[in-house]
């Protein structure tokens, strides 16, 4: 019979005055973590409802003394919200499915169509990893410069499907899949492609879902790849226009700008939170 070793034995948990204890000290971790993380959101979203001189103000009042929602819709006109949210959205997208398409196919060929030199060639696409990402910066703008991509999505898009990481984690996932279920499928006639979209794909919603968080978040956060190529104002991503049109802004609307950028990709963790939660926790049981 094997036991458990806990800080507190159940015989203390047991009584009265060492569940209250525990519950005391468990809530207060919990609360001190929330604290933690939340105060530096509350910290940016009322900062942009405070006026430009309590912003600055030392020391800085925790509650604004007057709230002014107005630079919210400041911020939304005078940098062209919607235009740069929009522009980041199609890069990001297409970005996102570029990346699942080859990805998925690559990783799925590595792992189950088992193709001549295909653990050189993973090794390969692996060692891409070691090499600093400042490094091939140089390289890709030339490349998409001699290609005429410069203020193209493409020139976001095709870059994002070379991601070792995110193919590896797919190839280790359809490595864990059972031989037997696609055997099955191959008796019953099945093609490689058939299973591929009726048996592996429906599998593998768990580390598909963690992948597209991977790609949504890498192309939404990236500021350097975007600034080189989009010399177009009204072509450039969030990222990049709050830098380029922060200047001669007030304080707070810049503040406001930022809190409007951060919003979809927030929501976006909230609506899927438990596949991301499901498929880091099938990516960490079966590698």
């Amino acid at each position: 019979m094997s036991s458990t070793r806990t800080l507190l034995s159940p015989a203390v948990l047991a009584r009265p005055r060492g569940r209250a204890a525990y519950w005391s000290v468990f809530t207060g971790v919990v609360l001190l973590f929330a604290l933690a993380f939340l105060f530096p959101v509350y910290w940016m979203v009322t900062g942009a409802m405070k006026s430009p001189d309590e912003v600055a103000r030392t020391p800085p009042t925790l509650i604004p003394q007057d709230w002014h929602i107005g630079g919210y819709t400041d911020a939304w006109e005078l940098m062209q919200l919607p235009t740069h949210l929009w522009n980041t959205l199609v890069q990001a997208a297409g970005a996102w499915l570029c990346q699942l398409v080859f990805c998925t196919a690559a990783a799925y060929a590595l792992s189950r169509l088992r193709p001549a030199f295909g653990r050189v060639i993973l090794g390969g696409i692996l060692a891409t990893l070691m090499v600093p990402a400042q490094a091939l910066v140089v390289p890709k703008y030339l490349t998409v410069a001699d290609l005429g991509l410069l203020n193209d999505p493409l020139a976001i898009w095709l870059p994002a499907v070379a991601n070792a990481f995110n193919l590896y984690l797919l190839k280790r996932f359809f490595d864990q899949i059972p031989r037997d279920v696609l055997e099955a499928a191959e008796i019953d006639g099945a093609g490689k492609l058939r299973v591929l979209w009726s048996i592996v794909l429906p599998m593998s919603r768990p580390v598909l879902g963690v992948v597209s968080i991977f790609a949504l978040v890498a192309v939404w956060q990236d500021f350097l790849w975007p600034l080189m190529v989009f010399s177009d104002t009204g072509k450039q991503p969030i990222s990049v226009a709050l830098v380029q049109l922060s200047q001669n802004i007030p304080l707070t609307v810049l503040i406001a700008a930022m809190v409007i950028a951060s919003i979809p990709m927030v929501a976006l963790f909230l609506v899927f939170q438990r596949h991301i939660i499901a498929g880091i926790s099938a990516g960490s049981t079966k590698g």
